[in-house]
């Protein structure tokens, strides 16, 4: 087994010493124009989408040499079990990864640490981890691709697909690579036998047959992008046409303020409402959205944005550590570490803060400020307990604060005229989750505020409703909602929930394992609705037509009992992806034509 590993690590080594000294020259390089270690997650997942790749090229290249018959043979014909065959090859090019992936990411953070004034954090070194990880689960799906059936070489790929749409970060997004590295290697290990143009069977076969039927779910999703398309190129997409429909949500996300809350106004049986009409024509509307959607976490790998401000007057650089929970100042001019910022001197932040306008440090559940004559920080408000911050709008003498539960209205005035906490004027409660929440406008009474919020975010994947409702809040925070209006989003009940009735245990359990090791985040809390009746029976019927032709199907192949029974469960249960995924994957038995019998010789 050592010597397989050895001769196939010197088969590769030149190559990936190569691309090792190219990685580190490009890293290097990156260092000198910018810090790696405060870009957004934009800039990490395209350098994941890199090594994921490289991964899968060498995953490829390596077991297609073997994968031909005379080749496979021979690599199989030796006294060795055909599992340690495989961990052989495999643990080889999971050392030439090291080398080509893991190595020169160390090598530039420990640059930075050492060389720069620069902010690296232990959760950095997470991130190389983690990058090394894609590239190990890309090459680990490359090699399955390869042993797999032909028909079925698109089930490992899948976890590449999904992976950049799950929500774990931290620690958590190693424990999810971990487990997904952990299903291919257990896949590549059961297709690593002599033949193998047959599936894996038994329990090794529910390793194939899982990923098989989400990839089909996907091409199914994928069908229905198409049919967008030409949908579009129609010119009668709803949010194609050349004007939007009166009632629209197309015409409320992108109305002007005004005639927004003109349109909401229109069925209001308020009294007020007729003045309030007229008053939004010569208002100064304050709108904002879901500025935060995703807040930063403790420890997480990547950035939503740089965690990072300068002091212009100064010439200082202020660098959020994780590490410490403080920032870390240092000259633009002679890259020479200044000092650390607290809150109030050197306290520590009660969570990782995201910078905002007026010198703003908004974090999870806190906003603080921060005060460049004295060069401190100022706590300046808290939400309550159990609520997430979801977005700030500063407007002149205005501070409105959207959480995840409710928006928040201050006098903005405090901030530049004194250090004290600020004090909350009205709060209104969303009436949605924050996760369907497109825009807030909000009117200056002369006794208060008016509020509409146009909830449509995600009315149109079935996820959230479409609406717009409005509220009035007077100074003393009493709040009264006023008027609502359902809208319509054009698109019909079976394309909105088009990816529910493919499969209803699919849609759902994706959408669970994405929050999978995830904290809890605004802009991913949502409310769905019930699918209405037409939605239920197109689910209710695929399923019992996938059931049924499932199980003619496994009548004509050489499945076992068990196998049998439960493919048509799974077809009952999971519907047309489990169907396409056992036509593929379990083809029909072959049968040889009986010969006919002989004519009988002439006397």
């Amino acid at each position: 087994m050592s010597d397989i590993l050895k001769s196939e690590f010197q088969r590769f080594l030149s190559w990936s010493v190569v691309y090792a000294f190219a990685h580190l020259l490009l890293l290097l390089f990156l260092t000198r124009v910018t810090d790696l270690a405060q870009q957004p997650d934009e800039v990490y997942l395209a350098i994941a989408s890199v090594h994921a790749l490289s991964g899968l090229l060498l995953g490829l290249f390596q077991m297609g040499g073997y994968r031909r018959p005379n080749a496979w043979l021979n690599l199989l014909h030796r006294p060795l079990a055909h599992w340690r065959i495989g961990l052989a090859l495999l643990g080889a090019g999971t050392a030439l990864l090291i080398i080509a992936l893991l190595l020169p990411l160390l090598a530039t953070a420990a640059w930075q640490e050492l060389m720069t004034p620069r902010v690296l954090d232990l959760r950095h070194l997470g991130l190389c981890l983690a990058a090394f990880g894609i590239g190990v689960i890309g090459y680990l799906a490359g090699t399955a691709a390869m042993l797999v059936p032909r028909r079925t070489a698109v089930a490992p790929l899948v976890f590449l697909a999904l992976l950049p749409a799950a929500y774990a970060t931290g620690p958590g997004l190693l424990a999810l690579l971990l487990g997904v590295a952990a299903w291919l290697l257990a896949l590549t290990l059961a297709a690593f036998k002599p033949d193998l143009g047959s599936a894996p069977r038994g329990a090794a076969g529910v390793l194939l047959a899982v990923p098989m039927q989400v990839a089909m779910w996907l091409a199914l999703v994928m069908a229905g992008f198409g049919f967008e398309l030409g949908w579009i190129a129609q010119g009668t997409h709803p949010n194609n046409v050349a004007s939007a429909p009166a009632g629209s949500a197309k015409q409320a996300d992108e109305a002007e303020a005004a005639d927004l809350l003109v349109y909401g106004l229109a069925a209001s049986s308020a009294q007020e409402a007729p003045l309030w009409r007229e008053q939004a024509a010569i208002s100064d509307i304050m709108t904002l959205g879901l500025g935060i959607p995703v807040n930063p976490v403790w420890n997480e790998l990547g950035n939503r944005a740089p965690m990072q401000f300068d002091d212009d007057e100064r010439r200082v650089r202020w660098v959020f550590s994780h590490d410490l929970g403080r920032f870390v100042g240092y000259g633009l001019t002679d890259n020479q570490v200044i000092g650390e910022l607290g809150v109030e001197g050197d306290a520590r932040f009660p969570s990782p803060p995201l910078p905002g306008p007026a010198g703003l440090l908004i974090g999870r559940d806190t906003v603080h400020q921060f005060d460049r004559e004295t060069q401190r920080v100022l706590p300046r408000l808290s939400l309550p307990p159990g609520e997430v911050m979801a977005g700030v709008r500063l407007s002149g003498e205005r501070l409105a604060l959207l959480s995840d539960r409710a928006l928040y209205l201050y006098d903005a005035r405090p901030l530049s005229l004194d250090r004290a906490p600020l004090v909350t004027r009205q709060r209104v409660p969303l009436p949605d989750a924050a996760g369907n929440l497109t825009r807030v406008d909000v009117m200056e009474l002369v006794d208060g505020h008016l509020v509409s919020f146009t909830m449509t975010r995600q009315g149109h994947s079935g996820r959230g409703g479409s609406f717009q409702q409005l509220a009035r809040v007077d100074e003393q925070g009493q709040v009264q909602w006023v008027a609502r209006r359902e809208l319509v989003t054009g698109y019909g009940p079976l394309f909105t929930w088009q990816k529910w009735w493919l499969s209803p245990v699919v849609d759902r359990t994706l959408g669970a394992l994405r929050h999978l090791f995830a904290p809890y985040q605004p802009g991913q809390a949502f409310s769905p609705p019930p699918p209405p009746a037409s939605v239920l029976w197109m689910a209710g019927m695929l399923m019992a037509l996938s059931l049924l032709l499932g199980t003619l199907h496994v009548r004509r192949t050489g499945l076992g009992r068990t196998a049998r029974v439960a493919w048509c469960v799974a077809c009952g249960a999971i519907g047309l992806p489990a169907l396409m995924a056992l036509w593929l994957s379990v083809p029909p038995r072959e049968t040889v034509a009986p010969s006919p019998r002989a004519a009988p010789a002439l006397a």
